[in-house]
């Protein structure tokens, strides 16, 4: 099956399913890179940063390698939003999961077994504006329970000016929230949560540089505005599970084991692409 061929399922169809639904603690007693303290914040407020994860030297290589493939998807008529599941597309996103310094952080969180599932550039073009409503991730996979990472990797600067994401912590403690459907042309998901501070504390601003990562749980309520700067805003969002979490809809086969052992035994675990 072709990366693109791997369907998304619709609302009604993850309402079928029986997943479990609720934020997971972390619960690892020796982590490795992380503290107690932030251990016990990212269990309290729902996300973690900033981290450095890559170097100067590998943030301009990531940058320059992305540009080259925004510049091949333009060319196809696709938009700079659309090049998702990138590590079963590209050699180079494919080992960038496999990264020591993503890893364990992500590892300190969900425990020793760990795959990567997804793999997203969001970019935003200058003065593209469009909006990223409030919500929260879990609503769209079909994945049981909910212990999923997903660390956001910044590829160039992201800031409020060019419309950096936002968090609202503690909101990742409220289960899966209702949520309205938008047909906003400006917006570039078709669901949205309404009053997303009455979930949790005030908005958070995710400042970071290029190279430096996130980390936020699935259930975590995040958003951004439009980008009305004139500079770009991107970043690969690199999705993270425990390997005894369950699947539909054929989503075993974007997993890749980064660490430990395929404790469910269904996760494919595709090996590199050649290119």
């Amino acid at each position: 099956m072709k990366v693109d061929e791997i369907p998304n399922p619709s609302a009604a169809q993850l309402a079928e399913l029986p997943r479990q639904i609720g934020f997971v603690p972390s619960v690892v007693s020796d982590p490795k890179v992380l503290s107690t303290d932030q251990i016990r914040k990212y269990n309290e407020e729902g996300y973690l940063m900033p981290f450095q994860g890559l170097d100067r030297d590998e943030s301009r290589e990531l940058r320059a390698f992305f540009d080259g493939v925004l510049a091949a998807f333009i060319e196809l008529g696709r938009t700079s939003y659309s090049i998702n599941t990138a590590h079963l597309r590209f050699a180079r996103i494919y080992e960038l999961v496999h990264h020591p310094k993503l890893v364990s952080v992500v590892a300190d969180l969900l425990g020793p077994n760990v795959v990567c599932w997804g793999s997203h550039f969001f970019c935003k073009m200058p003065r593209d504006g469009k909006r990223v409503p409030w919500h929260q991730d879990s609503t769209y996979w079909p994945l049981s329970p909910t212990k999923t990472v997903t660390v956001w990797l910044a590829i160039d600067d992201a800031d409020p000016e060019n419309a950096n994401m936002k968090f609202i912590p503690k909101s990742h403690l409220h289960g899966l929230i209702d949520y309205d459907l938008t047909n906003d042309v400006d917006t570039v998901l078709d669901l949205a949560v309404k009053n997303p501070t009455s979930y949790g504390d005030g908005e958070v601003d995710v400042t970071l540089s290029a190279g430096q990562f996130s980390v936020h749980s699935d259930l975590l309520l995040h958003g951004s505005e439009a980008n009305l700067s004139d500079r770009r805003r991107c970043g690969l969002t690199i999705r993270y599970a425990a390997s005894d979490v369950a699947t539909w809809y054929d989503w075993h086969k974007k997993g890749v084991v980064v660490q430990g052992a395929n404790v469910s035994g269904a996760w494919a675990n595709p090996p590199c692409p050649d290119h």
